[in-house]
């Protein structure tokens, strides 16, 4: 199994994880799910945004959910946030589309977790490259990525 930077960064800090790997052609997350044998609920996509004011904001929402732009306007007390667009996220994060992950950015910038997040002993994030996960606790999850928990998708 290879080591992502991610994984790299949480074993530095000693942070409990384990890691996932499937078939890289798979970039639909509740295709992912279906590979990892988890409900998709448990498995979260890591979306980029820029808000009103030109920051950039990272949202973790289950793959199965959409994010509800408003609502994370709200978390992050900003007028409104918009998705970036693709050819922008590998520039700003260092991740291509489909291996995003919320750990180890190239910058750190403020992050949200669906509060549904909660409800589970883990939760899968992209492990930094296509075809890998990792599932470690919301709370060390957050507490990595300095990330607040919110409601954060559609209904």
């Amino acid at each position: 199994m290879i080591k992502t930077n991610a994984m790299r960064l949480l074993d530095a800090k000693k942070i409990p994880y384990e890691s996932f790997a499937y078939p890289p052609e798979i970039t639909d997350g509740e295709e992912v799910a279906k590979q990892l044998g988890e409900d998709p609920a448990a498995v979260f996509k890591t979306l980029v945004t820029v808000s009103d004011r030109g920051e950039h904001l990272v949202f973790c929402v289950p793959v199965c959910a959409s994010l509800d732009l408003k609502k994370a306007a709200k978390a992050a007390g900003v007028k409104s946030a918009a998705m970036i667009k693709q050819k922008e996220l590998e520039p700003l994060t260092g991740y291509v589309h489909g291996g995003c992950s919320p750990v180890g950015m190239k910058k750190r910038f403020r992050t949200f977790i669906d509060e549904s997040a909660r409800g589970f002993g883990g939760v899968y994030v992209s492990a930094g490259r296509l075809g890998h996960q990792m599932k470690l606790s919301p709370s060390a999850l957050a507490e990595f990525c300095g990330a607040a928990f919110a409601p954060l998708k559609t209904e």
